[in-house]
Protein backbone atom coordinates (compact mmCIF):
# COMPACT_ATOMS: atom_id res chain seq x y z
CA UNK A 1 0.00 0.00 0.00
CA UNK A 2 1.45 3.19 -1.15
CA UNK A 3 1.42 6.71 0.26
CA UNK A 4 0.41 9.40 -2.48
CA UNK A 5 2.43 12.09 -2.40
CA UNK A 6 1.39 13.60 0.95
CA UNK A 7 5.25 13.94 1.96
CA UNK A 8 5.74 17.30 0.15
CA UNK A 9 3.37 19.16 2.67
CA UNK A 10 5.21 17.24 5.36
CA UNK A 11 8.75 18.42 3.52
CA UNK A 12 7.42 21.81 4.63
CA UNK A 13 7.22 20.83 8.21
CA UNK A 14 10.92 20.16 8.70
CA UNK A 15 13.49 17.17 8.97
CA UNK A 16 11.84 15.93 11.86
CA UNK A 17 7.94 16.10 11.12
CA UNK A 18 9.74 14.12 8.24
CA UNK A 19 11.50 11.63 10.19
CA UNK A 20 8.16 11.29 12.15
CA UNK A 21 6.03 10.66 9.19
CA UNK A 22 7.82 8.07 7.84
CA UNK A 23 7.62 5.61 10.92
CA UNK A 24 3.74 6.87 11.00
CA UNK A 25 3.53 5.42 7.50
CA UNK A 26 5.13 2.35 8.77
CA UNK A 27 3.67 1.79 11.54
CA UNK A 28 0.14 1.67 10.20
CA UNK A 29 0.86 -0.55 7.62
CA UNK A 30 2.10 1.40 4.15
CA UNK A 31 4.82 -0.51 2.68
CA UNK A 32 5.73 1.93 0.61
CA UNK A 33 6.11 5.91 0.41
CA UNK A 34 5.92 7.98 -2.21
CA UNK A 35 8.50 10.27 -2.63
CA UNK A 36 7.39 13.45 -4.73
CA UNK A 37 7.87 16.79 -5.07
CA UNK A 38 6.07 18.62 -8.10
CA UNK A 39 4.84 21.10 -6.30
CA UNK A 40 7.42 22.28 -4.44
CA UNK A 41 10.99 22.67 -5.18
CA UNK A 42 13.86 20.62 -2.92
CA UNK A 43 17.51 20.12 -4.21
CA UNK A 44 17.80 16.52 -5.90
CA UNK A 45 20.07 15.06 -3.61
CA UNK A 46 17.57 15.62 -0.78
CA UNK A 47 15.27 13.66 -2.50
CA UNK A 48 17.76 10.81 -2.78
CA UNK A 49 18.45 11.21 0.59
CA UNK A 50 14.94 10.51 1.42
CA UNK A 51 14.89 7.93 -0.66
CA UNK A 52 17.52 6.53 1.25
CA UNK A 53 16.40 7.49 4.74
CA UNK A 54 12.84 5.50 3.61
CA UNK A 55 14.33 2.40 2.17
CA UNK A 56 16.60 2.64 5.88
CA UNK A 57 13.15 2.71 7.72
CA UNK A 58 12.32 -0.94 6.10
CA UNK A 59 9.99 0.60 3.84
CA UNK A 60 10.24 1.09 -0.04
CA UNK A 61 10.81 4.03 -1.65
CA UNK A 62 8.70 5.26 -4.68
CA UNK A 63 10.50 8.23 -6.24
CA UNK A 64 8.23 10.47 -8.92
CA UNK A 65 10.03 12.06 -11.34
CA UNK A 66 8.64 14.53 -13.64
CA UNK A 67 8.95 16.39 -17.38
CA UNK A 68 6.55 19.63 -15.26
CA UNK A 69 6.87 21.63 -11.84
CA UNK A 70 3.69 22.87 -10.53
CA UNK A 71 1.44 20.03 -12.35
CA UNK A 72 -1.42 18.36 -10.99
CA UNK A 73 -5.21 19.25 -9.72
CA UNK A 74 -6.63 21.99 -11.88
CA UNK A 75 -3.83 22.47 -13.94
CA UNK A 76 -4.71 23.55 -17.54
CA UNK A 77 -2.61 22.22 -20.56
CA UNK A 78 -2.16 26.03 -21.18
CA UNK A 79 -0.84 26.84 -17.66
CA UNK A 80 1.55 24.15 -17.92
CA UNK A 81 2.77 24.61 -21.39
CA UNK A 82 3.71 28.28 -19.67
CA UNK A 83 5.59 26.66 -17.15
CA UNK A 84 7.65 24.79 -19.97
CA UNK A 85 9.11 20.89 -19.44
CA UNK A 86 12.50 19.64 -17.99
CA UNK A 87 14.78 17.61 -20.02
CA UNK A 88 13.62 14.34 -20.31
CA UNK A 89 17.14 13.11 -20.11
CA UNK A 90 17.83 14.87 -16.74
CA UNK A 91 14.71 13.63 -15.34
CA UNK A 92 16.19 10.25 -16.05
CA UNK A 93 19.61 11.03 -14.61
CA UNK A 94 17.52 12.06 -11.05
CA UNK A 95 15.96 8.54 -11.59
CA UNK A 96 19.18 6.40 -11.91
CA UNK A 97 20.34 8.47 -8.58
CA UNK A 98 17.40 6.89 -7.15
CA UNK A 99 17.67 3.68 -7.84
CA UNK A 100 20.99 3.51 -7.11
CA UNK A 101 20.20 4.82 -3.74
CA UNK A 102 17.98 2.01 -3.65
CA UNK A 103 14.73 2.99 -4.75
CA UNK A 104 12.12 0.20 -5.13
CA UNK A 105 10.17 1.82 -8.04
CA UNK A 106 10.22 5.29 -10.09
CA UNK A 107 7.05 6.65 -11.12
CA UNK A 108 6.89 8.78 -14.29
CA UNK A 109 4.48 11.77 -13.54
CA UNK A 110 1.51 11.90 -16.36
CA UNK A 111 1.62 15.76 -16.64
CA UNK A 112 3.81 17.16 -19.63
CA UNK A 113 3.66 13.57 -21.36
CA UNK A 114 0.06 12.44 -21.65
CA UNK A 115 -1.52 14.40 -19.38
CA UNK A 116 -2.79 18.28 -19.68
CA UNK A 117 -1.24 18.41 -23.14
CA UNK A 118 -2.25 18.94 -26.21
CA UNK A 119 -0.39 16.32 -27.65
CA UNK A 120 0.92 13.24 -25.96
CA UNK A 121 4.67 13.24 -25.62
CA UNK A 122 5.34 9.89 -26.45
CA UNK A 123 8.82 10.79 -27.22
CA UNK A 124 9.31 11.09 -23.55
CA UNK A 125 7.93 7.74 -22.96
CA UNK A 126 10.73 6.47 -25.30
CA UNK A 127 12.86 7.83 -23.49
CA UNK A 128 12.00 6.62 -20.16
CA UNK A 129 11.87 3.37 -20.87
CA UNK A 130 15.33 3.29 -23.05
CA UNK A 131 17.20 5.13 -20.30
CA UNK A 132 15.43 3.03 -17.16
CA UNK A 133 13.72 -0.02 -18.45
CA UNK A 134 10.46 -1.32 -18.16
CA UNK A 135 10.82 -3.00 -14.84
CA UNK A 136 11.59 -0.66 -12.15
CA UNK A 137 9.80 1.95 -14.14
CA UNK A 138 5.24 3.34 -13.41
CA UNK A 139 3.43 4.95 -15.65
CA UNK A 140 1.27 7.29 -14.19
CA UNK A 141 -1.94 6.86 -16.77
CA UNK A 142 -4.96 8.73 -15.74
CA UNK A 143 -7.30 7.59 -18.36
CA UNK A 144 -8.56 4.60 -20.38
CA UNK A 145 -6.88 5.94 -23.53
CA UNK A 146 -3.73 6.00 -22.07
CA UNK A 147 -3.24 2.68 -20.20
CA UNK A 148 -4.92 1.31 -23.14
CA UNK A 149 -2.00 2.83 -25.47
CA UNK A 150 0.86 1.83 -22.84
CA UNK A 151 -0.67 -2.18 -22.98
CA UNK A 152 -0.58 -1.84 -26.79
CA UNK A 153 2.56 -0.42 -27.10
CA UNK A 154 4.94 -1.94 -24.20
CA UNK A 155 2.92 -4.64 -23.60
CA UNK A 156 0.41 -6.04 -20.76
CA UNK A 157 2.99 -6.43 -17.94
CA UNK A 158 4.08 -2.25 -17.99
CA UNK A 159 3.62 -0.89 -15.06
CA UNK A 160 0.72 1.32 -14.65
CA UNK A 161 -0.25 3.77 -11.93
CA UNK A 162 -4.40 4.27 -12.40
CA UNK A 163 -7.10 5.63 -10.14
CA UNK A 164 -8.65 3.01 -8.11
CA UNK A 165 -11.98 2.85 -9.82
CA UNK A 166 -9.98 2.18 -12.79
CA UNK A 167 -8.45 -1.54 -11.92
CA UNK A 168 -11.26 -3.71 -13.17
CA UNK A 169 -11.01 -1.88 -16.60
CA UNK A 170 -7.21 -1.82 -16.66
CA UNK A 171 -6.67 -5.49 -15.83
CA UNK A 172 -9.09 -6.97 -18.33
CA UNK A 173 -7.43 -5.02 -20.86
CA UNK A 174 -4.00 -6.34 -19.68
CA UNK A 175 -6.44 -9.80 -20.09
CA UNK A 176 -7.15 -8.97 -23.43
CA UNK A 177 -10.81 -9.32 -22.38
CA UNK A 178 -11.97 -5.96 -23.05
CA UNK A 179 -11.57 -2.82 -24.63
CA UNK A 180 -11.64 -1.67 -28.28
CA UNK A 181 -11.22 -3.72 -30.77
CA UNK A 182 -7.26 -2.69 -30.90
CA UNK A 183 -7.23 -4.84 -27.90
CA UNK A 184 -9.93 -7.17 -27.20
CA UNK A 185 -8.58 -10.58 -27.71
CA UNK A 186 -5.46 -9.29 -28.57
CA UNK A 187 -3.32 -9.28 -25.75
CA UNK A 188 -0.63 -12.34 -25.53
CA UNK A 189 2.27 -13.27 -23.13
CA UNK A 190 4.42 -16.72 -23.80
CA UNK A 191 6.55 -17.77 -20.18
CA UNK A 192 8.82 -20.36 -21.52
CA UNK A 193 8.15 -21.88 -17.87
CA UNK A 194 4.48 -22.07 -18.33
Amino acid sequence: MSTGGFIEHVLTLGNRAVKDYIEECKRIGFDIVEISSGFITVPHDDLVRLTEQVQKAGLKAKPEVSIQFGAGGASTSEALEAEGTTDPEWAIGLARKHLDAGAHMIMIESEGITESVHSWRTDVIAKFIRGLGLEKTMFEAAEPAVFRWYIKNYGPEVNLFVDHSQIVLLECLRSGIWGTQDLWGRVRTYKANS
